[in-house]
């Protein structure tokens, strides 16, 4: 029999609820459509077939779903009970209501006498959970933008400049007419400096609106590159000048990468079993630099390397480029885990290093870390080294030994981490006198 309102038959039946259950998670965390299709590498029309329940979706497909959802898998794929009980069990993991000592063993007790108490409780909880990622994403933006905050620079200048020269005009006595034309022009310039700079600074800030919307020209040109990396750099994706000339710069080194190291000849190494999972192996057999094909590696990801991100820093730990894998708490700009072996391998320059990591959520990452240094402008010039980390996800949960990493310490929930350098924004601390402070 067919069912009239999916077009699939009855073998298909436990599919039928997955698109609904996508489509709800996805509202609750306020995401487009197109967001998550552009993600997980599918277009929102097909999402949408997937949403209304008229396409079935692949095991793989649901990972990669739950995945950018910040959900379980079996959370998508499951029953409902079954869907509600790890949504409340989700709710009760954060620090806040672990501190609350919920009775876990009763979950399905609760849901059962009070089912709209469960759903209501659900819903809050999500809600909790969204507005808790956009206050992390404000209090970054507001406090380490070091574009919102050159341009508001900028504006101010021009405002003053202009100021001063109109108060010249109008206070001062007689001006012969050639200091009145010299004022005239600097009183236009300085205007039309205000005028572009003003309007830069709307269309960013109106940027501030839309959700999922990149806080920085990095994380725009990160945004445009997970994307796809459109053939034309002015897209509508990017919003200010600067990120438009970083994507200039990022397109033209991934050009030269490729014409280094092209795509065939890469998946041509690959298939030699003592290269396959060694970066360093793959290196030696290409008669490459480690770190162009460490670079290709997580641009190509081929296979052996679905999946792979990548973390670039300079000589001063910042970061200048992110490649997220799915899972891998990516390290704000600026503000990351002191802990990452990408810093690590900046002491140990020309000498690859391997470590497996376990994120707060318990997922486990295999990373190859490698650092090099230059001196481009020769013996009179800086000494510059840059690092890159190489990550790609483990089967199953992290294993015991790994090392424990968080995203920045200010939203890291891990508390006795011996490299926290301040307080979790997201979990009560608790004062001298042993009271719990919600101050922060």
């Amino acid at each position: 029999m067919v069912r009239p309102d999916t077009g699939m038959n009855d073998r298909h039946s436990p599919n039928v609820l997955t698109g609904t259950r996508i489509r709800e998670r996805r509202m609750a965390m306020s995401r487009r459509q197109a967001d998550i299709a552009r993600a997980v590498g599918i277009s929102p029309a097909y999402l949408n077939l997937i949403e209304h329940n008229r396409r079935p979706v692949s095991p793989e497909l649901i990972a990669r779903l739950a995945s950018e959802l910040e959900v379980p898998a079996d959370e998508l794929a499951e029953g409902r009970e079954e869907v509600r009980i790890a949504a409340l069990r989700e709710a009760a993991a954060h620090p806040v209501a672990a501190t609350l000592s919920p009775e876990l063993e009763q979950v399905a007790e609760f849901l059962a006498r009070f089912p709209g108490w469960g759903q209501l409780l659900i819903a809050h909880a999500r809600r909790a959970g969204g507005l808790e990622k956009q206050l992390v994403d404000l209090s970054d933006r507001m406090t380490q933008d070091p574009y919102l905050l050159t341009t508001l620079h900028e504006v101010l200048s021009a405002v003053t400049a202009v100021r001063s020269t109109a108060a010249i005009l109008v206070e001062e006595g007689e001006i012969s007419d050639e200091w009145r034309r010299r004022f005239h022009t600097n009183l236009h310039e300085d205007s039309q400096r205000l005028s572009l700079t003003a309007q830069a600074l709307v269309a960013y800030l109106d940027s501030f609106e839309a959700e999922g919307s990149a806080a920085t020209p990095q994380e725009e040109v990160e945004a445009w590159l997970a994307a796809g990396a459109p053939a034309a750099v002015d897209t509508p994706q990017l919003a200010s000048d600067a990120a438009r000339s970083m994507a200039t710069q990022l397109e033209v080194g991934l050009h030269q990468d490729q014409i280094a190291l092209p795509d065939q000849t890469l998946i041509d190494a690959l298939v030699h079993n003592d290269a396959k999972t060694d970066p360093l192996r793959l290196a030696a057999r290409l008669g490459a630099p480690l770190d162009l094909v460490m670079r290709r590696l997580a641009d190509l990801r081929p296979a052996g390397y679905e999946g792979a991100g990548l973390l670039v820093c300079d000589g001063s730990g910042a970061l200048t480029l992110r490649r997220a894998a799915p899972g891998f708490p990516l390290p704000r700009p600026g503000d990351s885990c002191a802990l990452l072996p990408l810093y690590q391998s900046l002491a140990t320059p020309q000498v690859a290093t391997s470590q497996v990591v376990a994120t707060p959520d318990g997922r486990g990452f295999r990373t190859f870390s490698y650092a090099t240094r230059s001196q481009p402008l020769g013996l009179s010039g800086p000494l510059l080294t840059t690092a890159q980390m190489l990550f790609m996800p483990l089967e199953g949960p992290a294993p015991d030994d790994a090392l424990p990493i968080g995203p920045a310490c200010r939203i890291c929930p891990r508390g006795a981490c011996p490299a926290r350098r301040e307080p979790s924004i997201l979990v009560p601390q608790t004062g001298p006198s042993g009271a719990t402070d919600r101050s922060l």
